[in-house]
């Protein structure tokens, strides 16, 4: 399959936290799109954390775009420069205050190819300690709760976790750990 040729790309927003590129392309077929707009966004981290006695420490947070009090993965964005896997144990010690030896990288996906840039990094945490209290930014108020691992499915198909990204880790850490 050919790619769209990019004939003209210019921000038409730039914010920290978000930009909005306008791009005029040219399709494949020589027909030209002279407003298509692209979120480009920074990358971000989803962790499937397990504790040794198979908990798994969710969090619960308002998140103001869907204006909702949500339960998913601890995870967040990727700082400038900074490995996914770094921005993973950041994220989960953060968020939960629990910690890894290593993570296992789950999968690379992308939320929304068609209008977003960024990448989801999913990883699997076992055997997680809670090593300190949660760190949060200034914006953040953010609950764990410890689900037991037999009860993720449940919790899963009776549509208590909203969040895509976090459906989606969920189910690969779930094959990963043979609970399928």
């Amino acid at each position: 399959m050919q790619t769209w040729k990019i004939l003209n790309s210019h921000n038409v927003f730039q914010h920290v936290w978000y930009t909005l590129r306008q791009d005029t392309v040219q399709l494949p077929d020589g027909r030209i799109i002279d407003d298509y707009f692209v979120s480009v966004r920074r990358d971000v981290v989803l962790i499937f954390a397990l504790t040794p006695d198979q908990q798994i420490p969710l969090v619960r947070q308002y998140k103001h775009g869907a204006q909702k009090t949500l339960l998913e993965l601890p995870g967040g964005y990727i700082d400038n420069g900074e490995p996914p896997l770094g921005a993973a144990q950041r994220e989960l010690l953060e968020e939960t205050g629990y910690a890894a030896d290593a993570l296992q990288l789950l999968a690379q996906v992308h939320g929304d190819p068609t209008k977003d840039t960024n990448t989801f990094y999913l990883y699997l945490a076992k055997n997680v300690v809670k090593v300190q209290e949660q760190s949060l930014d200034h914006t953040e108020d953010i609950t764990v709760e410890l689900i037991p691992l037999d009860q993720i499915r449940q919790l899963l198909l009776a549509g208590a976790i909203h969040v895509a990204g976090s459906i989606a880790t969920i189910y690969l850490a779930l094959e990963r750990l043979g609970q399928l």
